[in-house]
């Protein structure tokens, strides 16, 4: 718990002891649930937690709470992480009425066999406003952030974005700090976050910027990571750059699925081709021993991607196969592309890579396609620094 203003608390809790987020993802640095308590003329919650917090969110609640009943629990997007408690809430406050979404009150009753759950919901449309005293929120609706059921609110008197699960990023507060100022490694997390959950959503996400521009924001309070307080241009043009798909960086990153490594071998000497000739930030990723999560958003962040992998089974070896897929569902666009392939009798993978690539658009596909038999060998070198060249 942590007062944030004179009327804002903080009550939500750490999740460090989490294994994957999601059942996918890997926290090394655990990850938060945020929720915050108004205390006003009238007092709301602002969503809950994950239920395997939900005793120490409970705890926090009463503590700020004091001798106090809230009037309202306000739910901006109901994954589970985020409303694990709204039974909970409803039978130790028997009075309180839910504010959230029209698509949220059917979700509602899916998730909680709570007698009369939609019979205790206030709705909110697009610009309605929920007065609680001084603070006014103001609901917009974000569908697609990334649930069809999502809303944001804004509060007038603070300045306040409530911003469900945008700007969120991965990582406990205790390690990485309460407020994003305090937390320099900010971007990488929230890259992370943003890429494998949000990102195939940009066009929804784009639409909710384009409403926030019309607000005069002062804070970000996210369900996920530290609230954005200062250089809130820095934050918004990040998230502007990842969901138009445009490029972050510059650099060339060497995705590399490789068996006997053989094919890591290709790929170091394309590595050091690539630095002999001028080109900065070359980095080669091993697929099968790196996090694929951290790949993927990689393979965002910079504009150029070379594929190198080894074939399997008469397509592509597995590690390269996932990626690809991955990169496809999260919406990879407007890079430009390289492919080395291996293979010791029926070269695959080049085929399967192309065709998987064939399903993303607006990718610039360079020449050669390198196929290395077995091994590399001085032979292959004039092919690898035509590649090289036509990477520059």
């Amino acid at each position: 718990m942590k007062k944030i203003t004179d009327d804002v608390i903080y009550i939500g809790t750490d999740h460090l002891d989490i294994d994957l987020f999601e059942s996918q993802y890997r926290v090394p640095q655990g990850v938060s649930y945020n929720s915050y308590l108004i205390l006003d003329e009238k007092i709301a919650i602002m969503d809950t937690a994950d239920v395997r917090k939900g005793e120490e969110w409970e705890a926090n609640l009463r503590k700020a709470l004091g001798e106090r009943r809230p009037d309202y629990l306000v739910v901006h997007h109901l994954e589970p992480d985020h409303s694990s408690m709204i039974a909970r809430v409803l039978e130790i406050y028997p009075d309180i009425q839910i504010v959230t979404g029209v698509r949220s009150v059917k979700m509602l009753q899916q998730f909680f066999d709570t007698p009369d759950i939609a019979g205790r919901c206030i709705t909110m449309k697009e610009g309605d406003v929920l007065d609680l005293g001084k603070h006014k929120l103001h609901f917009y609706a974000a569908p697609m952030v990334h649930w069809p059921e999502v809303m944001v609110s804004f509060d007038e008197y603070d300045g306040a974005l409530y911003s469900a699960d945008g700007f969120g990023k991965f990582g406990a507060l205790s390690e990485c700090g309460f407020y994003s100022s305090e937390d320099p490694d900010w971007s990488e997390e929230a890259r992370r976050y943003y890429i494998n959950i949000v990102g195939k959503y940009g066009a929804q996400v784009q639409n909710l910027l384009k409403k926030a521009a019309t607000l005069p924001i002062k804070s970000i309070r996210p369900l996920h990571g530290p609230m954005i307080n200062e250089d809130l241009g820095k934050y918004i043009k990040l998230y502007d750059t990842w969901s138009s798909y445009a490029p972050e960086s510059k650099g060339i990153m060497i995705a590399v699925a490789s068996i006997y490594g053989g094919t890591i071998q290709v790929a170091e000497k394309l590595k050091e081709l690539l630095e002999s000739k001028g080109a900065e930030n070359v980095f080669i990723r091993d697929l099968c021993r790196t996090d694929i999560s951290r790949n993927v958003s990689d393979a965002f962040r910079y504009e150029k991607l070379v594929l190198a992998a080894s074939s399997y089974d008469g397509g592509v070896f597995t590690p390269m196969h996932n990626f690809l897929h991955l990169l496809q569902i999260k919406c990879y666009t407007g890079r430009t592309v390289g492919i080395i392939e291996n293979g010791s009798w029926a070269p695959s993978a080049a085929r399967v890579m192309n065709e998987m690539l064939s399903q993303m658009s607006n990718l610039t596909i360079v020449e050669p396609t390198v196929t290395i038999m077995s091994r590399m060998k001085s032979t292959d070198y004039p092919a690898l620094e035509q590649l090289a060249d036509a990477l520059l």
